[in-house]
């Protein structure tokens, strides 16, 4: 079985974590095809990336199975954050299309930061985040700690991360982590259909605005004024600015190639 599928349709890449067994877990070999996955995913013919688990989990976290058995060998953790979580992570900020994690269930601890670094995210009404790090002595990882404090405050963050306790979908959309809750029946089709409506939007303005507020988060106003302006001056360029602006003033709806 293949720890993670990955399929592009209507310009909508879907990557499922495909270990329903171990409620999506992540051992080497998972994260390496999670890697993998995301690097077809910024292929141009893809506009938009929807993360998600297969059977009743999001995902788990770090498999602790395989992490015990690196302990008792004194490897302790071989190297995966550096090695598998951070590019996995940055990768998932940093990628100049939107992605959008559909909650199905169970996320925890780096599954949980999986879903924070996605720029939306969609949970079932089954869906039960806990950020676990400190019920097994260990700090955030996988960007807990940058991502959870600018979703819901750094006093917020704090309190998740530093109690873990677990929370649900309900608690989840009250704090702003979710956009949405729905029916466990209707998580797929929502969560799609929202893929499907970002893959068909202007993709140059979803990425402009993505490094517009990554780089506001750590800058002073000025130079994040700055920034705006020369992201203006590039998307003015854009062909999907022209083509819209022409929509506009013919009162007819725009349709964005992407470029």
């Amino acid at each position: 079985m293949n720890d993670v599928l990955y399929s592009v349709d209507d310009a909508v890449a879907t990557i499922v974590l495909n270990r329903p067994e171990a409620m999506n877990a992540l051992t080497v070999r998972a994260k390496t095809a999670l890697l993998e996955a995301l690097s077809s995913a910024q292929a141009p013919s893809v506009r938009a990336v929807l993360l998600t688990g297969s059977g009743r989990a999001f995902c788990a976290g770090q498999d602790l199975t395989e992490h015990a058995a690196n302990l008792e060998a004194g490897r302790g953790l071989d190297g995966t954050v550096r090695a598998h979580y951070n590019p996995i992570v940055r990768t998932i900020i940093e990628m100049d299309k939107p992605v959008v994690a559909a909650v199905n269930g169970v996320a925890a601890g780096a599954g949980a930061s999986l879903a924070f670094a996605c720029d939306l995210r969609i949970a079932s009404e089954r869906a039960r985040f806990a950020t676990a790090f400190s019920g097994i002595a260990l700090a955030p990882d996988s960007g807990a700690s940058w991502t959870l404090q600018r979703l819901v405050g750094t006093a917020r963050a704090a309190e998740l991360l530093l109690l873990g306790e677990p929370f649900g979908a309900d608690r989840a959309l009250d704090l702003g982590i979710v956009s949405r809750v729905v029916p466990a029946g209707d998580l797929d089709a929502e969560a799609r259909a929202l893929a499907v409506r970002l893959a068909q939007g202007p993709t140059s303005a979803y990425a402009a605005t993505k490094r517009a507020l990554r780089f506001a988060a750590t800058s002073s106003p000025a130079e994040a004024l700055e920034l705006e302006a020369d992201l203006q001056d590039a998307c003015v360029r854009t062909k999907d600015h022209l083509n819209a602006t022409r929509a506009f003033l013919a009162k007819e709806r725009p349709v964005f190639e992407g470029h």
